[in-house]
């Protein structure tokens, strides 16, 4: 009898193969999986994957711990109707990459994402004070592109699999100029879990612009002791001054504390959906 075909699950993400998001992706799922990854700009292909069965999964950065907020995904989430199902908190190392043979002397050009380059920018000027810094796409496409173009003279600051997938060296590991640089990523899925252990529960609301209307709904949560880890406001479009407000707090939805807490909130609300419960990443 033939072994049965093992079918590891398809995970969306931005970028080129050895982005971080797959590097967290892998950190998150394991090596088993199927890398899917959407190599234009938008975070919006990530999202259609899902939603049509392209992927099993999706996984998205929703905030840095240095640069903040994504809100571009806080508002795919609203758009489209998926659900969270985890989260992962992942420590983002940034590598500076040359082709095998290249030396630090020789590098004259240093390519990386914005982002990237920003935040390795101490670093740049300490060891390579005269090179050219070069905006890109993405920071593993720039190793891409050095693999592709063979540049002898120029480094790419990518992630320590993306030295892997390309087979480049590591000229400076951990190249970034503050180490507490992380980003957190969401899971998203089609249908929602049944999370054990610690539990997060993130959901999106809007209220009436009244006096202690926010303040209200923040009492829903304080006066059942639920702790609150994330609040973030986006424009409700189409209404001038008034937000969707996301919010995120330890514990599930079918807590019966939370339970009450959700009830009493949506009872003050305009507008409320629950994005999902899911296991919290400490």
């Amino acid at each position: 009898m033939a072994n049965p075909v093992v079918a590891f699950p398809i995970v969306a993400f931005q970028g080129e193969r050895g982005a971080y998001s797959e590097a967290a992706a892998v950190a998150y799922f394991g090596e088993n999986i199927e890398p899917l990854p959407c190599q234009s700009k938008s975070f919006e292909d990530i999202f259609d994957a899902v939603t049509d069965g392209t992927a099993d999964k999706g996984i998205v950065p929703i905030e840095n711990s240095l640069a903040g907020s994504i809100h571009r995904n806080y508002d795919l989430l609203l758009r489209y109707d998926l659900v969270i199902v985890g989260e992962t908190q992942f420590r983002v190392a940034h590598q500076l990459l040359v082709l095998p043979g290249t030396k630090a002397e020789d590098v004259q050009h240093v390519y990386s994402h914005p982002q990237a380059l920003a935040q390795c920018e101490h670093s740049i000027s300490r060891y390579f004070p005269n090179a050219d810094r070069v905006s890109t796409y993405d920071t593993a496409g720039s190793a891409k592109m050095l693999r592709q173009q063979n540049l002898t003279n120029a480094a790419a600051i990518a992630s320590q699999r993306a030295a892997q997938i390309y087979e480049m060296d590591i000229l400076y590991e951990d190249f970034e100029d503050d180490p507490e640089n992380y980003t957190r990523f969401l899971i998203i899925d089609q249908e929602p879990i049944k999370p054990e252990g610690e539990t997060k529960t993130s959901i999106v609301f809007s209220v009436h612009n009244a006096p202690g209307a926010l303040f209200k709904s923040m009492a829903a949560f304080a006066l059942r002791d639920i702790d609150l880890t994330k609040i973030e406001s986006r424009p409700l479009q189409g209404q001038r001054w008034q937000y969707f407000f996301y919010l995120d707090f330890v514990g599930s939805q079918d807590d019966p504390h939370c339970q009450n807490a959700l009830n009493n909130l949506q009872e003050l609300t305009t507008y409320f959906r629950i994005l999902g419960s899911y296991p919290r990443s400490v």
